[in-house]
């Protein structure tokens, strides 16, 4: 055969793997408003910078008439290129082939791309739409997914993982991106459970819809699993590409600077006056975020998910940084067990990543009561304890007003390895508020005073004392648990100033093979 023909075959090749499942399909995959496996990774990477791996890859199983069913590609784009001109590999599901369940040679293409990241040491993507398993395939299928799993285990705190969930993903498929560090949901098109609702309905009597059971409003405000909902998925490929410009390439790498024109001497004046007198009032911890930081830009993540806690991303004089911050508009910013989870994880991620943390606290202690304690709240609260000691990242606590109990410890206070750690010259530091201090420490002085004007009197009184006597910055400062009081005004500087000293920290945790984080 001449080599002219043999280019024609190859093109037309290359043009029926494009097609996937076909015309038809890829026409029905548009009329539920999702885009084809390629057409997102052409949304999502640097224009002409894709480079595909095994386009021509099939199946091989005979039995139930597939081996007269053959697509190229068998319903998984794979390949590498970049976004904003940086090295990512990435994996596509294509729903049109099989309803984009998984085989074995599907799942060995996702693995040569995971194997890739891995040495190549570049963050990996998966954009998931798939039906799972490949029914016919067996346990050929089941043992493909157990090889992905094993490699984002592998990959975890290496390479950045992101997941996209832009259509079905069910059963064993959810473990994947679950066990990545970002996951991304499209409200009314993507759903993720283990168990569908006629599984449910025949073993629990429930009846629900899959939006109920595992929807992205659901898993980003009830059960965590989602770090974002987005309304569609141009807006969930642009996520992606942002979340990237806060993160190295790999674990032995420092996230990008980015050149900023914002002054680090800006001063806002809103800040010395935003916390208000009464110190039960709430005010939005988020006002503070955007006022400090460059551009007033914040990534929230987990945005519906346990709000008593803020979490995300921001630069400081282009320098990217996790922010963890106590949210006194919501439930006065009490640490719960979903808190200190949705914090912990994420202060986990930028340690291995080499992002700093910054912290603002403002926390009234952690949450009481029988649902919490049943539920673990000690386990749980010692997560976030555990992820701020263990972290060797710069890091920078600011404690804006109430830093009362054990949160005031776990909020990454001094004793927890913190560097550089502030307070605004209103903060309260103690082991309990002023109230609850005064009815401990004068119970016996309480019960003898019967006359109500004269009892509140007295406790005004004492109030007055303790709070000049404990609760406030200068007795911590003191002892040098706070390295300073700071005018509100002038944090963005000083948090700048400290990511400057702290850029060649070294830290180091003693020699093991893992710890054993209390989960």
């Amino acid at each position: 055969m001449p080599i002219e023909d043999k280019i024609k075959e190859l093109m037309e090749m290359r043009q029926k793997a494009r097609l996937g499942g076909g015309e038809k399909r890829i026409e029905s995959q548009h009329q539920k408003g999702k885009y084809t496996a390629r057409e997102r990774i052409e949304m999502l990477l640097d224009e002409g910078s894709f480079e595909e791996f095994d386009m021509f890859v099939s199946h091989r199983t005979v039995d139930f008439g597939l081996d007269k069913k053959h697509y190229l590609s068998d319903g998984v784009v794979t390949g590498y290129g970049t976004i904003d001109g940086r090295l990512v590999y990435v994996f596509s599901q294509d729903f049109t082939v099989f309803g984009g369940s998984l085989s074995e040679m599907y799942a060995q293409k996702i693995c040569k791309v995971m194997d890739k990241a891995m040495k190549i040491g570049a963050p990996l993507i998966g954009i998931n739409d798939s039906g799972g398993a490949r029914i016919q395939e067996g346990v050929k299928s089941l043992g493909g997914y157990a090889d992905i799993f094993q490699r984002n285990i592998m990959a975890s705190g290496v390479v950045p993982q992101i997941s996209a969930i832009f259509g079905p993903c069910a059963g064993g498929a959810v473990y994947s991106p679950a066990l990545t560090d970002f996951t991304i949901m499209t409200k009314g098109t993507s759903y993720m459970f283990v168990t569908g609702p006629k599984v449910v309905k025949t073993v629990t009597g429930e009846t629900v819809t899959e939006e109920e059971l595992g929807g992205a409003s659901i898993h980003s405000s009830k059960s965590g699993v989602s770090h974002f909902a987005v309304d569609d998925e141009q807006e969930g490929i642009l996520l992606i590409r942002k979340l990237l410009s806060y993160m190295p390439q790999n674990n032995l790498e420092d996230p990008p600077i980015s050149v900023c024109d914002d002054p680090i001497d800006r001063l806002d004046d809103m800040l010395n006056e935003i916390i208000p007198e009464n110190p039960n009032k709430p005010y939005d911890v988020k006002d503070v975020i955007f006022s400090i930081v460059d551009y007033n830009e914040f990534v929230e993540v987990q945005r519906n998910y346990a709000p008593n806690i803020i979490i995300g991303f921001a630069k400081f004089n282009g320098i990217p940084v996790g922010i963890v911050a106590n949210q006194p508009s919501y439930l006065a910013g009490v640490l719960d067990i979903n808190a200190s989870r949705k914090a912990a994880r994420f202060v986990r991620f930028c340690d291995s990543f080499n992002i700093p943390v910054v912290t603002l606290v403002d926390v009234p202690g952690f949450l009481p009561g029988t649902a919490q304690e049943y539920g673990g709240i000690i386990l749980h609260g010692a997560k976030l304890l555990f992820a701020y000691g263990e972290a060797t990242v710069p890091k920078i606590t600011i404690i804006l007003r109430k830093a009362y109990g054990g949160a005031y410890d776990v909020m990454s206070s001094k004793h927890l390895r913190g560097d550089i750690n502030y307070a605004w010259p209103g903060a309260e530091i103690a082991v309990m508020g002023p109230r609850g201090a005064i009815e401990v420490l004068h119970a016996k002085e309480l019960k003898e005073i019967e006359d109500d004007a004269e009892k509140a009197k007295f406790i005004n009184q004492k109030e007055n004392e303790y709070k000049q006597k404990f609760a406030n910055p200068y007795v911590a400062a003191k002892y040098g648990y706070i390295d300073d009081v700071i005018e509100p005004r002038n944090s963005r500087f000083r948090i700048i100033r400290a990511l400057q000293m702290l850029a060649t920290k070294k830290d180091q945790n003693p020699p093991k093979k893992h710890s054993n984080i209390p989960l």
